[in-house]
């Protein structure tokens, strides 16, 4: 496989001095479920501290209290769920009818995998022409399903750590390990998305370009550190980056802040919220060395 190997990292989104919300990206995570309310949380916060102008969250109905409480400075949009699993006609017309007007969309983190998820995936799947962040168990509904990836209308981001990714695949985890390049590449190649391969040395490639993060610690080995990536990784897009350089933008951003926390924290001490509190660090580290 001929592929090309990135190592610098792309330009930061620009910030006008005449700018305003809009100049940076109205986006919209998709997530929570009852006792997952966290999930969508870190992933809102992640985005807020990504740069994305306007962040929306669109939440079941029963945990929007929880999450619109969590942090002022982004909206919510309630969901309401009939007990046999899918939205009420005026939720699902509700959340539809604003989804162009969005500039990126995440759907995954905490959602679970009943048949609301299920539609909104394969639908936004093939019919949204923005960028698709597709994480958590948005990718264990396509790993479980017997169903092909439709033709994508835009640009599809998956955000897999190895246990996800070994059901994409129907690989073994172990089998991963030993060439995780390799098979991330293959992977993007086949199914026409940019792939970020969580874990040590997180790999980011298209397919045809890789990239591979050096930094991050064990520390963020712990619950909730990809909610806020996948935040991240939404504002990026958002504020119009490509795919595969918000991704590896994304990537390094994440584990700097990682970096930066387990300095001050210790590794074993980390956890995902801090992440959100050393984000600003992170840019600001980033900025300065991109100006000297």
């Amino acid at each position: 496989m001929n592929l090309q190997r990135i190592s610098d990292l792309p330009p930061l989104p620009q910030r006008p001095v005449d700018s305003h919300k809009g100049t940076f990206g109205k986006v919209l995570v998709i997530a929570g479920s009852a006792g997952m309310s966290g999930a969508a949380s870190l992933s809102g916060m992640g985005a807020l501290r990504g740069g994305a102008g306007l962040v929306f969250l669109a939440v079941p109905q029963e945990i929007q209290s929880i999450v619109a409480a969590v942090n002022p400075c982004y909206l919510t949009l309630p969901l309401h769920v009939e007990p046999s699993g899918h939205l009420t006609g005026p939720s699902a017309k509700m959340l539809l009818g604003q989804i162009d007007d969005f500039a990126a969309i995440a759907i995954g983190p905490g959602l679970g995998k009943a048949s609301w998820v299920q539609m909104l995936i394969w639908k936004l799947y093939a019919e949204l022409k923005q960028p698709l962040i597709i994480d958590a168990d948005a990718l264990n509904v396509i790993a479980a399903s017997d169903q092909h990836l439709p033709a994508a209308a835009g640009p599809r981001l998956f955000t897999p750590h190895p246990g996800e990714f070994a059901r994409l695949t129907g690989k073994r985890i172990s089998e991963i390990s030993e060439d995780r390049e390799t098979h991330a590449c293959e992977y993007a190649q086949q199914q026409q998305v940019v792939l970020l391969l969580k874990g040590a040395d997180t790999v980011i490639t298209d397919g045809s370009r890789i990239a591979v993060n050096t930094t991050g610690n064990s520390g963020m080995s712990t619950g909730g550190t990809g909610d806020v990536l996948t935040g991240l990784l939404t504002a990026l897009c958002g504020q119009g980056m490509p795919a595969f350089a918000a991704a590896q933008l994304a990537a390094h951003l994440h584990g700097l802040a990682g970096d930066l926390a387990a300095e001050d924290l210790s590794q074993p001490a980390l956890i995902a919220s801090d992440l959100i509190d050393y984000l600003p660090d992170a840019w600001l580290q980033l900025q300065n060395e991109t100006n000297i």
